[in-house]
C-alpha cells in the first residue's frame, strides 16, 4: 500500500491502482487510474503533485447533497474533465448517515440504522450496489468511461474513498483479471490510510459529545471484509457468476473490456 499511495496531506486515502499483480501474470500498469477520498481538502502541496500525474478524467461517485455540503473539489490546472456519476440512493439511510457522520454529524437522527445495525446497513448498501438500478447504470457508466482511448491517467472518488470507490475498483480489477484476495487487500488498505483522519474525526465528535458510542460509529469508518462479501454474495444471487452480471447487469461487453485491458494492463 506504502508504494501504491500518493501520500496526499488532504486526502491520505488516495492509491495508484498500478502495480497490483494478475492471476496470469500481467501488471496493472501504474499512473493510469487511481482512486481516492473527496478532494476539497487537499493542500497546495497536494494539488502540484496531482498536477505532476496528468489527469485527463476525474469520476466523482458523490451525489449533488454530498458535493454540496463538503469543501470543492481542488484540481489542478488544466483541469481534468471532470464526471459526476452520483452512486446514491436517497431513500436508503445509510447514505445519509455515512454522508453526515463524515462532515462531523453525531448521526442521532439515523435512528433507521438502529433496527438492523449499522453493519447490516453497511452489507445492505453493499448489496444494492450490484442490485439497485441506479448503482448498476453509474457503475457501467464509470467502467466504460475508463476503458475510452484517451480517457486515462483518470482518477475515481466519492466521500470517503471506501464504499463507491472500493467496488469500483473491485469491478475493473476483476476485469482486468486481478485475484479476489489481491482486490480484497487493496479494499482493506483503506483502513490503514484513512485511520489519521478517521481518529481526527471522531476526536471532533466526542469533544461535542463525550459519551458518544464510539463503536457504533466504527463500521461507518472502516472497510470490513464482510461489506465486500455482501456484494459478492448479491453477484452470485442475482447473476450467478460475475461475468454475468459485467455483461446484464453493468451492460459491459468485449469491446469494454478490451478497452480497460488496453489501457490499463502492462
Amino acid at each position: 500500500m506504502t508504494q501504491r499511495g500518493l501520500r496526499l496531506e488532504g486526502a491520505p486515502n488516495t492509491r495508484d491502482l498500478g502495480g497490483l499483480v494478475t492471476a496470469d501474470g500481467r501488471t496493472v500498469a501504474r499512473g493510469r487510474l487511481y482512486r481516492a477520498s473527496a478532494l476539497g481538502r487537499l493542500t497546495d502541496e497536494d494539488v502540484e503533485l496531482l498536477r505532476g500525474r496528468r489527469l485527463r478524467t476525474v469520476i466523482d461517485l458523490r451525489d449533488a447533497s454530498e458535493i454540496a455540503l463538503a469543501p470543492p473539489d481542488r484540481l489542478p490546472d488544466p483541469e481534468p474533465r471532470v464526471i459526476p456519476l452520483p452512486v446514491y440512493d436517497p431513500d436508503h439511510p445509510v447514505f445519509t448517515y455515512v454522508s453526515a457522520v463524515l462532515l462531523g454529524s453525531d448521526g442521532d437522527e439515523h435512528e433507521a440504522l438502529a433496527e438492523e445495525g449499522t453493519p447490516g446497513a453497511m452489507a445492505a448498501i453493499y448489496r444494492w450496489f450490484v442490485g439497485g438500478e441506479t448503482a448498476r447504470a453509474q457503475f457501467g457508466s464509470a467502467v466504460r468511461l475508463i476503458a475510452e482511448p484517451g480517457a486515462l491517467p483518470a482518477m475515481v472518488h466519492c466521500s470517503a474513498g471506501k464504499d463507491r470507490t472500493g467496488w469500483l475498483s473491485a469491478i475493473v480489477l476483476t476485469v482486468l483479471g486481478v485475484r479476489r484476495d489481491v482486490i480484497e487487500a487493496d479494499y482493506l488498505a483503506t483502513n490503514e490510510a484513512a485511520a489519521g483522519i478517521n481518529a481526527a474525526i471522531l476526536g471532533a465528535m466526542r469533544e461535542r459529545r463525550p459519551e458518544l458510542d464510539e463503536e457504533a460509529l466504527l463500521p461507518v469508518f472502516e472497510a470490513r471484509p464482510g461489506y465486500l462479501a455482501a456484494a459478492y454474495a448479491e453477484v452470485g444471487r442475482v447473476y450467478g457468476t460475475f461475468d454475468n452480471y459485467l455483461r446484464h447487469g453493468l451492460g459491459l461487453d468485449e469491446a469494454v473490456f478490451g478497452g480497460l485491458r488496453a489501457n490499463l494492463l502492462e
